[in-house]
């Protein structure tokens, strides 16, 4: 059964997933459907899956979160693994120590490593100096994780995924780079809107147009929220300020007043869309309490498919089932 689950990506064994971009549509609409197979033989209380030796992960955090660190831990417990958590007093990554020695040394103890960094140059580094996979947990560039779990939430709730449009309303951050190329390789539409200055990058924006152009979608970038989501089924949200920008919070409040994912923005959309968001979120500021805990809210969904995205990934990259 175990070798069954990992039959659609064994092309991703012993490889990085350092981003979507990285990865081919086939690839990616595979994690989805392991995914979702993990996730309900999770639920229909199916014994965990083994490996036949125990199988390390070292969690390596220069930011904290809630999510990542107990998905992750979770999904090795799941797996029949383990994982060893390190914080940023533990590791410093090249500042205690440079990332090359750093990954020299997590090869020799580990089987595979995530990183939940500042900068996507230390995934890389992390990459290129060690013999294990690395896993991007989040850095400045890409959140492919995340957008894994966002995906499989939304097919759950639409029933599939290709000719639906999601409309990103917020800053053009990393979340909303793995957004657009992950929408890309599923032939979602995404209308991205942001204000003046704070759109995705456009190196991102071309690589996600690549994608969407061979699935027959589209990826927009407009100013306009309100433009973006009409005849929206999704309208998705993320924080104004990330981890790291806290010093242009005051700045950016004044910058994004109009991109609030409120009742009015929701009303312009579909009826039956569905709100997301990647959590933390700043309630009042980028979403609304009405909106958050509304019935058409899918967040918390988002949010369990962490544990299950992730799980896919480790099982694909790792293998040895």
């Amino acid at each position: 059964m175990a070798h069954e689950l990992l039959t659609p990506v064994e092309s991703l064994q012993s490889r990085d997933l350092l981003g979507i971009k990285d990865i081919s549509k086939q690839e990616a609409l595979a994690l989805l459907e392991l995914a979702a197979r993990l996730k309900e033989g999770t639920r229909a209380g199916a014994e965990r899956l083994h490996w036949d030796n125990l199988r390390i992960l070292a969690m390596i955090f220069e930011k904290p979160s809630l999510r990542t660190r107990f998905t992750f831990e979770t999904a090795m417990v799941q797996l029949g693994g383990h994982a060893v958590y390190l914080s940023p007093a533990e590791i410093g990554l090249g500042k205690r120590e440079s990332v090359a020695d750093i990954a020299r040394n997590l090869e020799r103890w580990c089987h595979v490593v995530m990183g939940r960094v500042f900068a996507h140059e230390s995934l890389v580094d992390l990459a290129q100096w060690g013999d294990k996979p690395v896993i991007n947990a989040l850095c400045d560039e890409e959140h492919p994780c995340q957008a894994l779990a966002d995906f499989l939430a939304l097919r759950e709730s639409k029933g599939h995924l290709e000719g639906l449009k999601m409309a990103y309303i917020g800053d053009g951050n990393n979340v909303a780079h793995s957004l657009m190329l992950l929408a890309g390789h599923t032939g979602v539409n995404i209308t991205v809107a942001c204000p003046v200055g704070y759109e995705p990058s456009a190196k991102y924006v071309e690589i996600a147009r690549t994608f969407a152009e061979a699935s027959g979608s589209n990826v927009e970038i407009v100013n306009d929220p309100y433009a973006a989501v009409e005849g929206a089924d999704a309208v998705y949200t993320d924080v104004w300020a990330s981890m790291g920008q806290e010093a242009e919070t005051a700045k950016r409040e004044q910058d994004f007043k109009g991109f609030q994912v409120n009742s009015a923005l929701m009303s312009a959309a579909k009826p039956d869309a569905v709100a997301m968001h990647c959590l933390p979120a700043h309630r009042g500021s980028e979403i609304t309490d009405d909106v958050m805990d509304s019935a058409q809210s899918i967040v918390f969904d988002q949010a369990e498919n962490r544990l299950h995205a992730q799980k896919a990934v480790i099982a694909a990259l790792v293998g040895g089932f």
